[in-house]
């Protein structure tokens, strides 16, 4: 790796720790530069304000975030499995540490900078890079009867934000307090009320 490779990860690295603690609006770049051991000249040369800087930590999470298994719709396995085994890896990753400390980041921002959610909602992370194309093909396997499926891939996804992702970010519950089964169980359950085919 390039040293001025790992001085931009160093930045990087050290932005997100103080956005984390502190909030965007409350760290300077001279706070960025001490915290990664850099000249603030480096700091500039590498991110050209703050809200550069910002966005390539955003970047940098949704890129990690593609990297992720995507589950395949698999005709020999029963529908209520395979959309078991997509919300486990679903809540996986809205209860790990990293994407919360990321969304935490972000929302604080998102007080300041409105505009800022309608850029992140239009990213495809965890199973919504892929949710679109199962639940066609389960609908092409006669496994769910779905008229809208952009809809009801935000239903599915949501209901597990709704019950484990949210209460964890604002500090209502934790990881670990959550009955993340039974919230699993249900919103499978409930879907498939409304989409299984009678």
């Amino acid at each position: 790796m390039k040293l001025s490779d790992k001085k931009r990860i160093n930045i990087l690295d050290a932005a997100e720790q103080l956005f984390f603690e502190h909030g965007v609006q409350h760290t300077t770049m001279d706070q960025v530069a001490t915290q990664a051991k850099a000249s603030k000249r480096t700091v500039y040369n590498h991110f050209a304000s703050k809200d550069v800087l910002f966005d390539a930590i955003l970047s940098r999470m949704f890129e990690e975030l593609e990297e992720g298994e995507e589950l395949v719709f698999a005709q020999h396995m029963t529908i209520e499995r395979q959309l078991t085994a997509i919300a486990n890896q679903e809540v996986v990753l809205l209860t790990s540490d990293r994407f919360l400390r990321i969304a935490k980041i972000a929302f604080m921002q998102m007080l300041q900078q409105p505009t800022l959610a309608k850029s992140i909602a239009s990213n495809q992370f965890g199973c919504m890079r892929y949710l679109h194309e199962f639940l066609q093909q389960a609908c092409v396997a006669g496994e769910l009867h779905i008229e809208d499926i952009d809809f009801a891939a935000k239903q599915f996804v949501y209901q597990l934000k709704s019950f484990i992702f949210y209460p964890v970010l604002y500090g209502f519950e934790t990881s670990i307090s959550i009955q993340t089964s039974q919230i699993i169980e249900q919103t499978v359950r409930t879907f498939l009320a409304r989409y299984r085919p009678i």
